[in-house]
């Protein structure tokens, strides 16, 4: 496995590879690798060759948020991905990424102003231009997405259809803890005493699967259940609960296939998500 932090060093890569006729799957992350990222690279393993990108991008963090704080182990990064048969990493510095004089951006003008994206913004915009741009870098056949970062995985797979962007779009399932937590980087934040309240998340996921397979399709039953399984845990406090549907991320009334019952919560100063898609 190879490490490189330029773009000129990418792209001369990705260059030999596709004159082999070699397929590439991309895997972008923010570093901090768990076993979720590690679906994402062993999916991607379905082709010939697979990147990955460790960026913590400043673009995508609001002034009050954690980018100085967001956990780093560069190190410790690569030893998991060359495990798992990355064959490049990609750790570029911000300075990379947003020359001097950088003033080009990505934006939405749907699918970012609800949930996530009404909670923080900017967020998309910054998540979408740094994508566009390691797209346009990596040039992959597949770039692969986690679940968990629902509206992220829609918002991007709009903007790909709308600027014709050569890549497909692969969905990969949400990588739980043994007792149910999702996998996060910011999993780290939480004292032993959040960690255990974090559980409420997963709980709550777990209720709505249930009441939806006891047959319950009423959206307002639904989320006012959850809040209330949330709002019992002191330690947590509700951010959104929301059904809305997978593509364009409007409330829906009734709980269908392809409905996304999404929740994001504060454990003390820990913003986490989590959520069901139903099938």
């Amino acid at each position: 496995m190879e490490t490189v932090n330029t773009v000129a060093e990418v792209r001369n890569l990705v260059r030999q590879w596709r004159k082999e006729g070699k397929s590439i799957g991309f895997v972008p992350t923010m570093g901090y690798l768990h076993d979720g990222h590690g679906s994402l690279i062993t999916r991607a393993r379905e082709n010939d060759k697979v990147v990955v990108s460790i960026f913590v991008n400043p673009m995508q963090f609001g002034e009050n948020e954690d980018f100085s704080k967001y956990p780093r182990d560069l190190e410790r990064d690569c030893r998991f991905c060359e495990s798992l048969g990355a064959d490049l990493v990609f750790s570029p510095p911000p300075s990379e990424i947003y020359t001097p004089g950088f003033c080009s951006f990505v934006d939405l003008s749907a699918l970012t102003d609800r949930l996530c994206g009404k909670s923080r913004p900017g967020h998309f915009r910054g998540v979408c231009t740094v994508v566009t741009k390691l797209f346009n870098i990596v040039k992959p056949d597949r770039a692969y997405f986690g679940e968990k970062d629902a509206q992220q995985l829609a918002v991007i797979k709009r903007m790909v259809q709308d600027l014709n962007i050569d890549v497909e779009i692969i969905g990969c399932p949400i990588v739980r803890e043994p007792d149910g937590l999702a996998k996060s980087s910011r999993n780290t934040y939480l004292s032993s005493k959040e960690r255990k309240a974090a559980l409420v998340l997963s709980r709550a996921v777990r209720h709505a699967e249930a009441l939806v397979g006891d047959g319950i399709i009423d959206s307002d039953t639904v989320v006012s259940a959850l809040y209330d399984i949330i709002q019992s845990e002191p330690l947590a406090r509700i951010d959104y609960v929301k059904a809305v549907r997978c593509l364009t991320m409007e409330d829906t009334d009734k709980i269908e296939p392809q409905t996304l019952i999404a929740i994001a919560v504060y454990i003390g100063k820990t913003r986490l998500i989590d959520n069901l898609i139903v099938r």
